[in-house]
């Protein structure tokens, strides 16, 4: 297969994942950063200016917009390091090279927001400020991805054996707005670690502290959360007292508790949404490399491009229910 063909394949939406326009937008932004990298790094190892003309010496067999392909393709459907080889007609430690210097590229571009084309979140602190200054009600929930199960007699083993799904899983927490629209994803914790404590630990109830005017919509893991900013997160009502099955107690009370948690689910529902884009990579959907690499730049480069395309979703306004008078007629 030639090369142009094999760029044809690749660049593809349905292979990388991306539009043309938006895969454009990123070789026009990543490329000069790859070759500011490459350069820093021959500098390095000539310990000093080059001595030879530009253009002289051996040629890449992949050029970057080769390379930023093979990654996506590579990250969108899961495709091995040998198949992306004969494609491109060249050795799978070509194709594992490019995915090296490709990944923590994309992981480092930031969360997209939405609205604000150029501006992009990084640290937590970013999202919070974001937050408090637009106003917007964030959305937090945590995902889990399966991972292979640690060898037998390794210390720390039962660690990832989450008990909600009975798997080996890497759990990580997504914010998003009201809209579904990731504006944060990281805290790589083991499987099973508890949300709250992965809140805890992650710094994100210090960030309620700091910003009183930040309020977030959560599900029932984060009930400690809920309890200790009443007034900032929004959690599921809990069952009324002496309600232990589903006809118990006076119907007011068990139709009016169903009903309000039915409401909150439905203002939360929409970051399962953001996390259900990101289960469309097929690396996220069952990662079976090394679990210490698995935040550090596979989920963070597929969570990034997932805000890109997000963020370019346009913004739906509720229709205001406030009454206005028309005119003022004189009494």
């Amino acid at each position: 297969m030639k090369i142009k063909q094999a760029r044809a394949a690749t660049s593809h939406p349905a292979s990388c994942g991306l539009s043309r326009v938006h895969l454009g937008e990123l070789v026009a932004e990543l490329a000069p950063r790859w070759v500011a990298r490459c350069e820093s790094g021959r500098h390095e190892r000539r310990e000093g200016d080059r001595r030879r003309e530009a253009g002289a010496g051996p040629k890449y067999e992949l050029v970057f917009t080769d390379r930023l392909l093979v990654t996506l393709v590579h990250l969108r459907t899961g495709l091995t390091h040998e198949a992306l080889g004969v494609l491109y007609e060249v050795g799978s430690s070509t194709i594992g090279r490019a995915l090296r210097e490709v990944r923590p590229l994309l992981a480092d571009r930031g969360f997209a927001v939405p609205d604000r084309p150029g501006i992009r979140l990084g640290p937590l602190e970013h999202v919070f400020a974001y937050a408090a200054a637009e106003g917007v009600t964030l959305r937090i929930d945590g995902m889990e991805t399966q991972v292979r199960c640690p060898h037998a007699g390794r210390p720390g083993r039962r660690a990832f054996a989450s008990g909600k799904r009975r798997q080996n899983t890497v759990k990580t927490t997504t914010i998003s707005d009201g809209q579904g629209r990731t504006l944060w994803s990281g805290a790589q914790h083991p499987g099973r670690m508890h949300d709250q404590t992965a809140v805890h630990t992650e710094g994100i109830a210090e960030q309620f502290h700091r910003h009183p005017g930040v309020k977030s919509e959560v599900d029932n893991g984060y009930r400690g959360l809920a309890n200790e900013f009443p007034d900032q997160v929004s959690a599921p009502p809990k069952k009324p007292k002496g309600m232990k099955g589903p006809n118990d107690g006076p119907v007011t009370e068990r139709y009016g508790w169903r009903e309000m948690k039915r409401r909150q689910s439905s203002r939360r529902i929409c970051v399962e949404h953001a996390n259900a884009e990101v289960r469309q990579w097929r690396l996220l959907q069952r990662y079976t490399n090394r679990r210490e690499t698995y935040g550090e730049t596979p989920h963070l480069a597929i969570a990034v491009l997932v805000s890109d395309r997000a963020a370019k979703r346009p913004t739906r306004h509720k229709p205001s229910t406030e009454l206005v008078h028309v005119r003022t007629m004189a009494c």
